[in-house]
C-alpha cells in the first residue's frame, strides 16, 4: 500500500474529528456562545447539509485541478473554517464556520477516494479505499474522544485549535508525500462526469448506500440515551462501550476492504442482513446489558464498515471520478440525516427502542435495493465484477 494512501487517511481523520467534535462539546459550546444545547445541535445538521449540498458544488469547481492541488485547496478552505470556529464569538459566526468546514470535508472525501484508486493497481482498489476510509473509523475510535477530552479540560476552543493543528500536519504531509497526478477531470470534462448520472443502476446503488448508513445512524445517533435509560449503564461507562464500538468498526472496515474488490455484492447482502439482525436483537435485548453490548458491537462490525463495498459498486456503475465519489458521499450523508431525523421522530412516537426497529427496517430496505443485481445470472455478475476490477 503506497504511503500516500495513509496520508489521505490522515486528512480524512482530521475532517471527521471536526465533524464529530460538536457532538462531544455541546454543553461547553452552548455556554461559551450564549445559546442553548438544542441550537448547538443545529450546528451538526448545518454541517451535514453543507456536506450533502455544498460538497459536490465545490468538487465541480475543482474538476480541472490536479488532485494534489485540489486537496491542498480543500485543506486551506477547511483550515479557514476551523480557525473561524475556534475564534467564533457568536452563534452566527459558528454556523458559518460549520458550513465552510462541512463543504470542504465532503469535497475532500470525494477527491481523496478518486485519488486513492489512481494510486494503486486495480486488484487492490477496495483495500486501498478501506485504508483511506480508515480515517473515518479512527475518527469514531479516537477522534471524538480526543476532541471531547481536550474540550473538557482546556475548553471547547482548544479542541478546535487542536483539530486545526492536526489538519495542518495532514496538509503539510500531503504536500510533501502525495505524488503529482494529472488533472482530476476525465476526457470531456464536466459533461462527461455528469453523463454517468443518467444510469438508473447508479441511482439504485446510491440508494443502497443511503439505506446502509441510515440504518446504522438511526440507532447510533441515540445510543447514549438507550444505553443509559434503557440498558441501565452509567454515563461513565458509555464512553468505554463506544471505544469498543469504534474498535469494531476498524476491524470490520479492514475485512470488508479485503473482500470488496471481488465480492462487493455478497459483502453488502451479508452486511445488511446481519445489521438487520443485530438491530432487531438490540431492540429486543436493550434491557439486558450483555445482549445490548453484543448487538451494538455487531452493528459496529457490519454498519458503516460497508463503505469500501459501497464505493466499489458505485464506481463500477459510473466511474472513479471525484464528482461521482463526492455525490456518493452526499448520499451517505443523506443516510446520516435521514436515520437521525427519523430516529428522533420514532422516539417521540414509540420510545427509545423505536430507532432500533427503524434501523432494522432501513437495513431491509437496503436489501431490497440489491434485488435487481441478485436477479442477474451468476455469470453476468462475475463478468461485471471482473470488468469493474479492471477499470
Amino acid at each position: 500500500m503506497p504511503r500516500a494512501i495513509h496520508l489521505l487517511a490522515l486528512g480524512v481523520l482530521a475532517m471527521v474529528t471536526s465533524e464529530f467534535a460538536v457532538a462531544g462539546l455541546m454543553p461547553q459550546m452552548a455556554e461559551g456562545l450564549g445559546t442553548t444545547v438544542p441550537r448547538i445541535g443545529y450546528l451538526i445538521t448545518a454541517f451535514a447539509v453543507a456536506m450533502a449540498v455544498g460538497g459536490p458544488l465545490l468538487t465541480v469547481a475543482l474538476l480541472r485541478v490536479p488532485p494534489r492541488t485540489a486537496l491542498l485547496v480543500l485543506f486551506a478552505v477547511f483550515l479557514a473554517g476551523n480557525v473561524l470556529a475556534a475564534t467564533a464569538t457568536g452563534y452566527g459566526t459558528m454556523l458559518v464556520a460549520r458550513v465552510i468546514t462541512g463543504t470542504a470535508s465532503q469535497a475532500f472525501f470525494g477527491v481523496a477516494i478518486s485519488t486513492t484508486v489512481r494510486l494503486v493497481d486495480p486488484g487492490i482498489r477496495g483495500r486501498a479505499v478501506a485504508t483511506t476510509l480508515g480515517g473515518l473509523m479512527l475518527g469514531t475510535l479516537i477522534g471524538l474522544p480526543f476532541a471531547t477530552f481536550v474540550g473538557g479540560h482546556l475548553g471547547w476552543r482548544a479542541a478546535f485549535w487542536a483539530i486545526t493543528g492536526l489538519a495542518a500536519v495532514a496538509a503539510l504531509a500531503t504536500l510533501a508525500g502525495l505524488p503529482r497526478l494529472d488533472r482530476a477531470a476525465p476526457e470531456g470534462g464536466f459533461r462527461s462526469e455528469l453523463a454517468v448520472f443518467r444510469s438508473p443502476t447508479l441511482w439504485l446503488r446510491l440508494a443502497t448506500s443511503t439505506c446502509v448508513i441510515g440504518a446504522t445512524f438511526a440507532a447510533f445517533s441515540y445510543v447514549n440515551p438507550i444505553l443509559t435509560e434503557v440498558t441501565g449503564f452509567t454515563e461513565g461507562t458509555v464512553p468505554v462501550i463506544l471505544v469498543a464500538y469504534g474498535a469494531a468498526t476498524v476491524a470490520g472496515n479492514t475485512v470488508v476492504g479485503r473482500l470488496a474488490d471481488r465480492h462487493a455484492l455478497p459483502v453488502l447482502v451479508t452486511g445488511l442482513a446481519l445489521n438487520a439482525l443485530f438491530l432487531t436483537g438490540f431492540a429486543l435485548l436493550a434491557d439486558l446489558r450483555p445482549g445490548a453490548v453484543a448487538c451494538l458491537l455487531g452493528i459496529g462490525l457490519v454498519g458503516v464498515t460497508m463503505n469500501p463495498a459501497m464505493v466499489t459498486r458505485v464506481q463500477r456503475a459510473a466511474n472513479a471520478g471525484a464528482l461521482v465519489n463526492t455525490v456518493h458521499s452526499s448520499f451517505i450523508t443523506l443516510g446520516v440525516i435521514t436515520g437521525s431525523a427519523l430516529g428522533g421522530l420514532a422516539i417521540d412516537l414509540a420510545g427509545l427502542r423505536a430507532p432500533l426497529w427503524l434501523g432494522a427496517a432501513l437495513a431491509l430496505a437496503g436489501l431490497a435495493t440489491l434485488l435487481p443485481d441478485l436477479a442477474r445470472p451468476r455469470d453476468a455478475r462475475r463478468r461485471a465484477a471482473g470488468a469493474g476490477a479492471a477499470l
